[in-house]
């Protein structure tokens, strides 16, 4: 392990685990803050706060879990790609339950393509709608995870909760990404726009994405791109839980530790992984 540091109860070897830990150290298209390549030490320090399980999921099955370190940093995202594709192909493949920090969100892209085309439904809780063709001429930025993902699973398959800021090319075209904005969800409620998002997808199996600035900054100020008004950390736990057994993996990217002096974001973001593990705990 980098600095011999894993996920808190991370001790199992690959082939006996249920759940496999990636980290992704990679902001090469960050363009605010740098920094989230720190992000996956932080968020594994942190998950050494909880108890081994949450009281309020009641007793669970003990999940195995397997940390893989972190993929190897590059400078293109293109190589960034290759990387995290090579490390997470065999899992995704063997049908294992994959937590992945970032890193920025371009780190999603990779892991969407180790998916067979069409087989998942991409839900994203994120304050930007990320799906632009090209971003400062990079068509694998982070500002376009969701218009790779559409690429790859069709437009019917993606999702975004919690979005305030769009740029107007995101909305002027015929096949714009579907979303619910954060207003929408802090008037009217999480559960109304989760179940929105899984009755529009097709596919019956869900990856849950989490850039973290989805999260208003008065609770997750350690990020690469703040937005006002964001989402409660509850609404994010909540959405997770409803997801359920749809949910096959899990992502928290954009964890900024350099922004993030009090190392709160950090320790949401570990908390927001384990629940997800919880979440997939009740189905074995």
């Amino acid at each position: 392990m980098p600095n011999g540091i894993s996920f808190a109860d991370a001790e199992s070897a690959y082939n006996d685990a249920d759940v496999c830990i990636y980290g992704i150290p990679y902001d090469h298209t960050a363009c605010f803050r740098a920094g989230a390549r720190e992000g996956p030490m932080a968020i594994r320090r942190a998950s050494y706060n909880f108890e081994r399980s949450h009281f309020e999921h009641g007793r669970l099955p003990e999940l195995s879990v397997f940390d893989y370190g972190d993929c190897d940093d590059f400078f293109y995202p293109e190589d960034m790609i290759d990387e995290v594709m090579f490390a997470m192909g065999n899992p995704i493949r063997d049908g294992k339950f994959t937590v992945a920090f970032g890193g920025e969100h371009s780190v999603n892209i990779p892991i969407i393509r180790c998916f067979q085309e069409r087989s998942i439904a991409l839900i994203s809780i994120d304050a930007h709608l990320d799906s632009r063709d090209e971003y400062m001429g990079a068509a694998n930025s982070h500002a376009c995870i969701m218009r790779r993902a559409a690429e790859h699973l069709g437009l019917d398959n993606v999702y975004v909760l919690g979005v305030r800021s769009v740029a107007d090319e995101e909305l002027d075209r015929d096949d714009a990404v579907p979303f619910v904005s954060a207003y929408d969800i802090l008037d009217n409620g999480i559960e109304k726009a989760v179940s929105l998002a899984l009755d529009s997808v097709k596919a019956e199996k869900v990856y849950l994405t989490v850039d973290i600035d989805g999260i208003d900054p008065a609770f997750a100020p350690g990020t690469g791109t703040p937005e006002p008004f964001g989402l409660h950390p509850y609404d994010v736990k909540k959405a997770i839980n409803a997801i359920g057994d749809r949910l096959v993996g899990f992502d928290v990217c954009e964890v900024c530790p350099p922004a993030d002096p009090t190392g709160c974001t950090a320790v949401l973001a570990a908390r927001l992984a384990k629940e997800a593990m919880s979440v997939y705990a009740r189905r074995l």
